[in-house]
């Protein structure tokens, strides 16, 4: 009892000494705390810890369950440490519990999540020595595994390994992970036939099948065929979602065709679809590029009532747009929209404004600019300050383009080549430099 208050307050170490008093003095511990501590730990990150704890506790005296070993296993692959979790499995786990199917599935899903798929396959292997099978969920695991690294055809020959099992057979899982391997590599014709296969034997198709196809035909230019899965898709009744309509707004505007994916942008309205970030994005990278900044910014004003915390290469575009346009107010604006949505402005903001300010000659707003960005803890890389060193010396600002220089070499640690060759030594404040 003491110990679980211990635990639930955060005191891990207070509990560890109640706990190591409790081993010395002989007593036992019943199963039902021997498990709550070993999550607790393990919650808290204390994996040398839970190892302390597995050893004092011998295993003639209690076992651990598969649950807690699964449990354990799975915080530590989901928290990306797969090498822990591994060597926790090996050393101490395999002594004290029995090993299941999901226990190798959690192993071999966190080795393909850090691509040692290699690895993955020898534990694979392992599983009969281990007295267990592998299920679909291991099959798939695999695969989709094979086709993060582009193995594709490894992945492929898999399925058919699955497809020739009497054990397990391939449900929509194992389809689209080879699917999504195929349309990221742009082999579209052979997704098709897979997709084909599939319908053919009798497994449906879901959302994430048929937005891994329709993105494909996008990034491949063939509108036609993403729209023609797109219709698929609503005759058997399989309801679109905002990776649906985003590859579609994305596929539409990568052929040019903006207007198509503005229409599309008012149906996911309707629908009661909310756009996400790259939804945003996509439509207004390319609104930018075809020069339709008050479309582009009416996106940007959409986007401050959405719950949509933003990144700055939403607002980057539209404000390297109204900045080479001479509205260097109407940028100043969209930053603090951006900053009130709680996006910090990154590198590459700061340098579209200064270099903004500088072109309409507001130079000492770009020299305030360029303080804000060091107070913030952006530090600018050499084409920032090259640029900005540049504009200073062609407004007749040769000291404070000297001291730009003289911080970025001494303070920021750029590259004093980098800087050189674009900025002479002497700073003569004769001397042009074109931005």
């Amino acid at each position: 009892m003491l110990m679980r208050m211990l635990c639930r307050a955060g005191l891990h170490d207070s509990a560890m000494a109640v706990f190591d008093c409790m081993r010395s003095d002989g007593h036992s511990i019943d199963s039902a705390s021997y498990g709550f501590l070993l999550l607790s730990f393990a919650e808290a990150g204390k994996i040398d810890s839970v190892k302390h704890i597995i050893g004092k506790v011998h295993g003639s005296e209690i076992q651990m369950s598969s649950h807690i070993c699964n449990t354990i296993l799975n915080l530590l692959v989901n928290r990306d440490q797969v090498h822990q979790a591994i060597s926790l499995f090996k050393e101490h786990l395999l002594l004290h519990a029995s090993p299941d199917t999901w226990t190798l599935n959690i192993l071999i899903r966190g080795l393909c999540r850090v691509r040692e798929i290699d690895k993955a396959f020898q534990l694979f292997n392992d599983m009969g020595s281990f007295g267990c099978s592998p299920d679909i969920v291991t099959f798939n695991t695999l695969i989709n595994g094979l086709c993060r690294v582009k193995e594709i055809d490894r992945g492929h020959h898999l399925l058919k390994e699955v497809q020739s099992r009497c054990d397990v057979s391939p449900d929509v899982v194992t389809y689209t992970s080879v699917i999504s391997g195929c349309c990221k590599l742009g082999r579209m014709e052979e997704a098709s036939l897979l997709f084909e296969e599939m319908n053919s034997s009798g497994i449906r198709p879901s959302t994430v099948t048929f937005n891994v196809l329709i993105n494909g035909f996008g990034k491949a230019g063939n509108m036609s065929s993403a729209l023609s899965m797109y219709d698929k898709m609503l005759s058997v009744g399989c309801y679109p979602d905002v990776v649906t309509f985003t590859s579609l707004i994305d596929g539409h505007c990568r052929v040019g065709q903006v207007n198509e994916g503005l229409k599309l942008w008012r149906l996911m309205s309707a629908r009661n679809i909310s756009p996400n970030a790259y939804t945003f994005s996509v439509l207004i990278n390319t609104l930018c590029k075809d020069n339709r900044l008050h479309d582009a910014r009416e996106c940007l004003r959409q986007l401050r009532w959405t719950d949509i915390v933003p990144k700055p290469f939403i607002y980057n575009p539209v404000m390297d747009g109204f900045c080479k346009a001479g509205n260097v107010d109407e940028a100043n604006i969209i930053l603090a929209e951006m900053e009130e949505k709680g996006c910090r402005p990154d590198k590459l903001t700061f340098t579209i404004l200064i270099i903004g300010h500088c072109m309409k000659g507001r130079m000492m707003e770009a020299m305030r600019i360029y303080n804000k960005m060091l107070s913030v803890g952006c530090a600018p890389d050499s084409i920032t300050v090259n640029s900005f060193v540049s504009c200073l010396l062609k407004a007749g600002m040769a000291n404070e383009a000297f001291h730009i220089r003289q911080t970025a070499l001494e303070g920021l640690n750029l590259g004093l080549s980098s800087l050189n060759r674009a900025v002479p030594a002497t700073m003569n404040a004769d001397i042009l430099v074109a931005v």
